[in-house]
Parts: structure tokens; C-alpha cells; sequence
């Protein structure tokens, strides 16, 4: 008898995540339609994402290694991006630029520094030194540091007045058709198999869930993402005003983080577990796909459709920001081992990075 048939199909922590997942997408549409404070709707809209969020996770955990590991983390990561495509979509159509920008950098050093450090800093105090070396992981690094490079050449164009500098759509078209073929390039190497992932594998807890049931949620969750994140960004721009953030701010921070809840739990519940080398490339491999393929499926879209003005001209402040977490994460990486300290340091980088964006 298969485990899938001889385990319950959905436990305990299942139908909570369920649960919360529709309570929290009703208050949020109540929230909306109800003209209920501009604060309390937002925070309510914020935790629906999150949770919503999760549940694309643990469906895509649940389809476990059907896919083979490397299908399943490049479906985990693209799928765990989606709340955050929904939100920067409807940015753009409010007319919110510089949300949009914000966010897509905060995405990034959200990953590299805050979830990165937490995931260093839970591992490293319940496992000592964290071993990192495996060849996809420094690939992951290595494409990271170079998507994000040419992710700047817009900026650096336009910053010292270069003839491009007048053409910034038509570089920002260039740069993310690209890119995006980068990452058809990148996509047979990422789902090919290591030697040793068998034996990671086997380290994980077997699916419970049927395909259907997994696929079932994760469209389930998608459709609901979809409402919930214009939902989400209607409350944005009251709230900001309220609580007098800038749109700087809650880019980088608010929906950078909301919008990355998956990755934020999976990678610090891994290196809890001890599997820092699988924790690393879950973690590097969501702000890889937001440089390869959501911030240039953006501009992409944007421009064809109209609703806003985005190209890849980002401030200098969130450049040098984007550019030194990316250096500092290679460091680390091809270090091959972490520490819970070199952890802390990543984490109050990220603090100070958040801080001074505060005032736009």
C-alpha cells in the first residue's frame, strides 16, 4: 500500500491552513466591500496574501517528487511568486511605479538578507556550521550575480546620461527579452538531477495528497491570490497615506515580504531541520526567478498593455542595495559553510537597508 493511501489525505495542519486561508480571504473581501478602516484592511488583505501564499506552498509541497526535485523547486518558486505578480499588476494598473520597483529589489533582498540570514541563524543555533557547497546552488549564485548586473545597466545608462539614456523603453524591452531567454536557457540545467538528491529526497516527509487534490489547490489558491491582491493593493494607497509610509518603503518592505511568504517559511523551516544546502538554493532561487522572469515579464507587460510606464531604471539607492546583497550572498556561497553569526549580520544589513527607505 502506497503512503499517499495508507496516510490520512489531509491532517490536522492542513485543514488549519485550509481554514485560515478562507477566513482570511473573506475578511479581506469584507474589508473591501465594506469600507472598513484603511489600515484594518490592509493588515487584513496583507495576512490573506500570506496565508494564501501558503497554501500554494504546502500544494506544491504535496506534489513532492512526482516531478523530480528540481521540477518541483522551479514550480514552488514561480507558484510562490504569484501573489506578488497579482499585486505588482494591479500597482501598475493603480498607477503605484514606484511600489512596483520597490518591491521587485525588496523581493530580492528580502530573500538574500532577511530570509537568508533567519534560515543561517535557526541552523546554525540548532546545527552548528552550515555546510552550503552544491554545484546547483552556485549556479543559482552565479546566475543571480549576473541577472542582477544586467538588470542595472538600465539604471547605470540613464544615471550617467548616456545616448541609451533617451531610449530607456526600448533598453528595458531589450534587457528583459533576455533575460527571459536566460532562463529557458537555465531551465534544462535546473531540473536536471543531482547525484545526492535522492538521498535528500528521501529525507522529506511523502506527499499525503493525491496530483488532483494538490493541483486542485494550487488553483484553488491562485484564483483567490488573484482577488485578494487587488483587494490588497485598494487598501495600499489609503494606508501608506494613513500611516504616512512612502511608496519606497512599502515596496521594499510591506509587499516585498507579504508577497514572499512561501520562501520566507520553507527555507527557515529547512535549515531548521538541518538540510541547510536544500534550505540555500529554495531560498536563492525565488529572487533568481524574480530577476529572470517576473521583473522582466513586467516591463514586458506593461509596455504592451499600456498600464503603466515601467522600465528597469531603478534609483541608485536600491541598485547599490540590490547589487551588494547579490555580492554578499556569492561570498557566502562559494564560502561553502555559514555560521548563525554571519546570519545576524544579514539580517541587521536588511534592517538598516529598510530603515533608510523609511522616508522614501
Amino acid at each position: 500500500m502506497s503512503v499517499a493511501a495508507a496516510s490520512p489525505v489531509l491532517v490536522r495542519s492542513d485543514r488549519v491552513l485550509l481554514i485560515l486561508s478562507g477566513m482570511f480571504a473573506l475578511c479581506a473581501g469584507l474589508a473591501h466591500f465594506g469600507g472598513w478602516n484603511s489600515v484594518l484592511a490592509f493588515v487584513v488583505a496583507a495576512a490573506a496574501v500570506a496565508v494564501l501564499a501558503a497554501l500554494v506552498g504546502r500544494s506544491v509541497d504535496q506534489l513532492g517528487d512526482r516531478f523530480g526535485a528540481g521540477a518541483t523547486g522551479v514550480i514552488q518558486s514561480a507558484l510562490g511568486n504569484l501573489p506578488e505578480l497579482f499585486i505588482c499588476l494591479f500597482s501598475l494598473r493603480a498607477g503605484l511605479i514606484d511600489v512596483v520597483r520597490a518591491a521587485l529589489v525588496g523581493s530580492i533582498l528580502a530573500n538574500l538578507l532577511l530570509v537568508l540570514g533567519l534560515a543561517f541563524m535557526v541552523g546554525g543555533l540548532r546545527h552548528g556550521t552550515q555546510q552550503l557547497g552544491s554545484n546547483r546552488a552556485r549556479t543559482i549564485t552565479v546566475l543571480m550575480l549576473l541577472s542582477v548586473t544586467a538588470m542595472s545597466i538600465p539604471s547605470v545608462a540613464y544615471w550617467i546620461h548616456t545616448p541609451a539614456a533617451k531610449h530607456e523603453d526600448a533598453l528595458s524591452i531589450v534587457v528583459s527579452v533576455l533575460l527571459l531567454g536566460l532562463f529557458a536557457l537555465f531551465l534544462p540545467v535546473s531540473l536536471r538531477r543531482e547525484p545526492n538528491e535522492l538521498q535528500v529526497a528521501g529525507s522529506h516527509e511523502q506527499p499525503r495528497w493525491p496530483v488532483w487534490l494538490a493541483l486542485g489547490m494550487l488553483a484553488a489558491a491562485g484564483v483567490l491570490a488573484a482577488f485578494v491582491s487587488e483587494w490588497f493593493v485598494a487598501a495600499l494607497k489609503p494606508a501608506m497615506d494613513a500611516l504616512k509610509v512612502s511608496e519606497a518603503f512599502a515596496g521594499l518592505v510591506v509587499v516585498a515580504i507579504a508577497g514572499n511568504a512561501v520562501e520566507n517559511f520553507v527555507g527557515i523551516q529547512l535549515a531548521a531541520r538541518g538540510q541547510s544546502r536544500y534550505a540555500f538554493s529554495v531560498v536563492l532561487n525565488s529572487p533568481l526567478q524574480i530577476s529572470l522572469v517576473l521583473a522582466p515579464l513586467l516591463v514586458l507587460i506593461a509596455q504592451a498593455t499600456g498600464l503603466a510606464a515601467l522600465t528597469l531604471v531603478f534609483s541608485p539607492m536600491l541598485v547599490v542595495a540590490l547589487l551588494l546583497a547579490v555580492v554578499l550572498a556569492a561570498f557566502i556561497s562559494f564560502d561553502g559553510e555559514s555560521t548563525w553569526l554571519e546570519g545576524a549580520t544579514l539580517v541587521v544589513l536588511y534592517g538598516i537597508i529598510a530603515a533608510s527607505f523609511w522616508w522614501g
